[in-house]
Formats: C-alpha cells, structure tokens, sequence
C-alpha cells in the first residue's frame, strides 16, 4: 500500500511561553522546521491574539506545516502534513520541539491517501506551485 502523504499531529507540552507569544519567532521557528524536512516554502500567513497567542501557516509544495499557541499554558498544537517521498517531517517535529523547548509532547502520525496500486514509483519531484487568484 502507498500512502500520498504523512501527517503528524503534534501537541507540544512545558514550552517556553515567551517564545509561543513571539509572532517573529514562531514565523522563524516554522520556515526553519519546513526547510529542516527539506520542504518548498510557498508562502505563509501568520496571526496575534490579543492579550496572547500565534497562529500560523507555512505552505509548502508538498502540503503544510500549522501552528496555535497557548503561551500561558506553554502550550502549541502542529500539524505537519507532507506529501511524496523526499520530505520528512520527522525533521520538522524534531526541530520544533527542540526551538519551542518542550518539555513533553503527545504525537501521532497518519497515512495520508493510503493507495493499493501496484509497482510503487517513489515520487522524487519537487511539485511546482501556480498562485491563487484572490
């Protein structure tokens, strides 16, 4: 059986709450984590709560990367869906716990598309994007 993608949903537990209320440094910390799983940035759109609290989206060529921050209860929630053979978010999740300093995470990972086709052919292209019309 081929799966088109991996999707690994992520809570993120005892982060440091400075960081999860830093607009600049989750957009950093996220492009990091995409480039780390050897992703295509697309583009991204980040969000401020008020009075605390970062939402975000970074858009890759094989999927998404997304983020909600609860800074006081050091708390995110990530999803790190990537499609095809040469993206790992494994990498992602791995740079993301480390930059947010969790000190503890429940995680999960799903199949994606789960085919039966015979004869898989890895799929080794970097996928080209076409923007959106607004």
């Amino acid at each position: 059986m081929k799966a088109l993608g991996r999707q690994i949903v992520v809570e993120y537990y005892g982060c440091n709450p400075v960081a999860l209320n830093n607009v600049a440094f989750i957009k950093r910390a996220m492009r990091n984590a995409a480039e780390a799983s050897g992703a295509t940035i697309v583009q991204e759109a980040f969000h401020v709560f008020n009075p605390h609290g970062v939402s975000g989206v970074v858009v890759i060529a094989e999927s998404h990367l997304t983020i909600h921050t609860w800074p006081e209860y050091g708390y995110a929630a990530v999803d790190l869906f990537t499609c095809g053979d040469d993206v790992n978010p494994d990498s992602a999740f791995e740079h993301l716990k480390s930059e947010l300093e969790a000190g503890a995470f429940n995680a999960f990972e799903m199949k994606r598309g789960i085919l039966d086709v015979e004869g898989h052919v890895p799929v080794r292209h970097k996928p080209f994007s076409v923007p959106a019309e607004a």
